[in-house]
């Protein structure tokens, strides 16, 4: 894969959006993230065998599955041979899990559009990301992806959710934060989703718009925004303080596994 022009540019497959390296990033003490080793995107369930191929070309070695068990049965991703999965229930304990819900949900426009039309959407994903912090699931699943981190030969890794945004958007933020990225850079890459994921989604406002619901009501639900990853962030600090202690006390990952974690994702 030739080198990125800028930290978060777009890997154009067709039949899987939202895919992009999250490395690239420059961090506080002058270094920056690896570059061909943390990729993020979609659920692999739609992707055909050319972008099969254009996937297995980027090297991966490992992907991680955030998805719930419903999520994972219904669309399961496609296969690559000679490639670990682990799947890591991030929404197991959830009594909302919204961001697992959304895809079954609107296979039902009418009551989609009166859940939409309650102003109820974006709440129901703020308190979502709340549970990316205290949910022993959630932790327990970044737990296990941070520490796939740890050994080089399970890297690249490609790490995704069913849209990549909510579960996927967290674990990147989350690690960028601690490999020492700006907040605003951090909070940058995490709005991509919506460059990236959003004209993808075309066919879903088009059904919707053909029922009465204008593209602002889908908007909240369909993509991030800069409110949701406030949430995770300020519980996170209400409960840890720091994001190092967040890792530490909340993850288990010891200081001296995130020295490692620098260690192997900085250059």
């Amino acid at each position: 894969m030739p080198e990125l022009s800028a930290p978060g540019e777009a890997i154009l497959l067709a039949t899987l959006p939202n895919l992009r390296d999250a490395g690239g990033w420059p961090t506080a003490d002058g270094r920056r993230v690896r570059t061909g080793v943390l990729f993020r995107s979609t659920a692999l369930d739609r992707l055909d065998d050319a972008d099969a191929a254009r996937l297995v070309a980027l090297g991966i070695r490992s992907i991680v599955d955030f998805r719930t068990s419903l999520e994972r049965e219904s669309q399961p991703d496609r296969v690559l041979e000679g490639v670990r999965t682990l799947v890591e229930d991030v929404l197991a304990d959830s009594t909302v899990a919204a961001p697992a819900q959304m895809q079954a949900f609107f296979r039902e426009p009418a009551q989609a559009l009166a859940f939409l039309e309650s102003g109820r959407g974006d709440q129901a994903m703020r308190a979502a990301y709340r549970e990316f912090i205290t949910l022993p699931s959630a932790r327990a699943g970044l737990a296990s992806f941070v520490r796939l981190l740890l050994d080089e030969a399970d890297l690249p890794v490609l790490y995704h959710c069913t849209t990549g945004k909510d579960r996927t958007g967290w674990a990147t933020a989350a690690l960028l934060t601690l490999l020492g990225v700006a907040e605003d850079d951090v909070y940058r890459e995490y709005l991509l989703t919506n460059e990236q994921l959003l004209p993808a989604l075309e066919p879903l406002f088009r059904r919707f718009e053909a029922h009465g619901a204008p593209r602002e009501l889908l908007v909240p639900v369909l993509g991030v925004d800069r409110s949701y990853l406030d949430e995770a962030f300020s519980a996170m600090r209400a409960e840890y303080g720091t994001i190092e202690r967040y890792f530490a006390e909340g993850l288990g990952i010891t200081d001296a596994e995130q020295a490692l974690l620098k260690e192997r994702l900085l250059e």
